[in-house]
């Protein structure tokens, strides 16, 4: 074999290499992906129907219902115009407050309810993710009629 052909060799062998692991990298980040939704994009069918998402909001006053097991409890999460109900089986996070800002990981339920696997409180009274805070400012601007734009 020629020195040109070995060459040759090398390089189609070298991208095939790179192309492969750049495959299995970006496969492996877009599993990893979880995108953010507000109620309001949940109920016009923007969020997906069989994929993990994570929905944003805060706890509806006097929503927090919880089971006699002490583990399961059932809330609502709103952006002050859609409404959304939540069921969580685990500890909540000590800043889990009815009237607070929360972040919830999960699917959607057959029925329109959301079943998470995860609950994260607001970690301070100045902090609100900005997806949450964008999607609570697009409500309320609906909620009064101003014109602000989503």
């Amino acid at each position: 074999m020629k020195a040109r052909h070995r060459r040759l060799m090398f390089i189609v062998i070298g991208l095939a290499a790179l192309s492969g692991a750049t495959a299995l990298v970006l496969r492996a980040l877009s599993d990893n992906v979880t995108f953010f939704f507000s109620p309001t994009q949940v109920h016009a069918e923007q969020a997906p129907r069989d994929a993990a998402f994570r929905l944003g909001g805060l706890v509806e006053l006097d929503s927090l219902r919880r089971d006699a097991d002490g583990l399961s409890v059932r809330f609502i999460v709103t952006d002050e115009t859609q409404r959304i109900p939540v069921t969580y089986r685990g500890l909540l996070p000590d800043l889990f407050k009815e009237g607070k800002g929360v972040v919830v990981s999960g699917r959607l339920a057959h029925d329109g309810s959301f079943t998470a696997t995860e609950v994260l409180a607001k970690h301070d009274e100045n902090y609100m993710p900005p997806e949450a805070a964008q999607a609570l400012e697009r409500g309320r601007a609906k909620k009064t009629g101003t014109g602000v734009q989503p």
